[in-house]
């Protein structure tokens, strides 16, 4: 499993310059880039086998790239077939598993959702990880679940706003008398969490000491930007807009939601610094019909080309520690997993959020409105 060849007339390293200028670009689509990508031309027999194997997915754009980069690849190698439906969603798992009618063989999830599942019932398999390569660094292997894609929660600024000023972390985000303007940051509207990682980092907490969280600091330090925040937003394409139309100068964002931002051609960009790494995972629901299937896949995907044909078309990361050997360094400048992106990021602890989400969401609502 960990020996690859390249399938490219050119070799590696040309067929990686082919891509070139074109590798800053947030999603990489046009018909001579993809032809570039590196390719997986065998597998292990471990990985082959017959049928098919049913995938939930986010859809969009995550889901066009997932099919060129690993879907289709996989069916051809392997002899599988897989049927990728839109629409991931661990409710879903959850009503499949309890009422034993399983539609899905493997589910897009983050970490978090899956471990909250499994916090209250068995919904899910364990992972095979006789099958998944060596370069999938441990701390994106979990029990019920195999990490598959990184991406960053972080500081985004309009660049037209502050004459030439860069806000580098939290504390700048805070600082409304040097970087003046309305902001934007998540709410709990939609299930989604707080970001208390950031309220402790702009109140002088060093990133490596953010976790356990410290509730009652956190909420102090968000009553000092509170006033500021015009939006408590609940999708990623709130904060996208809110940029767009000058209605913030500065938010909270998914870096992925940025790049297509940037692309548009309106002036904004990221400060990576104290941003949280965040990951998408493979679950496998309890009762899968083609459970072997779909431990099959999650090892292919998270081969190091396969994990790097992802990134070259979607601006997220790997989590095979030997795919950027197979990404230029002009597109590792826009990926959360680049060595110098990713040691600006604090690595998010879904293993805390899990035992206190309950807690801290209830007392969020209440500041609110208070």
């Amino acid at each position: 499993m960990r020996r690859y060849r390249l399938n490219s007339p050119f070799g590696r390293r040309t067929a990686l310059g082919l891509l070139g200028a074109g590798l800053a670009a947030p999603f990489i689509r046009p018909a001579a880039a993809q032809a570039a990508w590196p390719e997986v031309t065998s597998i292990p027999d471990a990985l082959k086998g017959t049928g098919e194997v049913r995938i939930a997915t986010f859809g969009g754009t995550m889901q066009e790239t997932q099919q060129k980069a690993y879907f289709e690849p996989f069916e051809k190698l392997s002899g599988i077939k897989v049927r990728a439906f839109p629409g991931s969603d661990p409710t879903k798992v959850k009503a499949m598993v309890e009422t034993g009618n399983v539609e899905w063989d493997m589910a897009q999830l983050s970490r978090g959702s899956i471990m909250n599942l499994q916090k209250h019932g068995d919904y899910f398999e364990k992972i095979d990880y006789d099958l998944v390569d060596s370069g999938v660094d441990a701390a994106y292997r979990f029990e019920y679940g195999l990490e598959m894609l990184v991406w960053a929660q972080v500081l985004a600024y309009r660049t037209d706003t502050f004459k030439g000023a860069v806000p580098k972390g939290w504390a700048d985000f805070w600082d409304t008398k040097k970087f003046p303007g309305d902001r934007a940051m998540v709410g709990t509207s939609a299930g989604g969490w707080p970001e208390m990682e950031f309220a402790l980092m702009a109140a002088g907490v060093p990133p490596e000491k953010v976790y356990p969280i410290d509730i009652d600091k956190a909420f102090e330090s968000y009553d000092k930007i509170k006033k500021d925040v015009v939006k408590w937003w609940d999708t990623g394409a709130v904060p996208i807009q809110l940029l767009t139309d000058r209605e913030v100068v500065m938010t909270t964002v998914w870096n992925g939601r940025m790049a297509a931002l940037q692309a548009a051609g309106v002036p904004g960009a990221i400060s990576w610094s104290q941003g949280l790494l965040k990951r998408d995972a493979w679950g496998i629901p309890k009762g899968a019909k083609n459970k072997v299937n779909a431990m099959k896949f999650a090892a292919y995907s998270t081969m190091a080309i396969p994990q790097a044909r992802v990134a070259l078309g979607i601006p997220y990361g790997s989590v095979n520690n030997k795919s950027n050997e197979y990404i230029p360094a002009e597109r590792l400048q826009v990926l959360p997993s680049a060595p110098a992106i990713k040691a600006q990021l604090v690595n998010y602890n879904y293993d805390w959020w899990i035992d206190n989400r309950e807690a801290v969401v209830n007392r969020f609502n209440k500041w609110l409105l208070s």
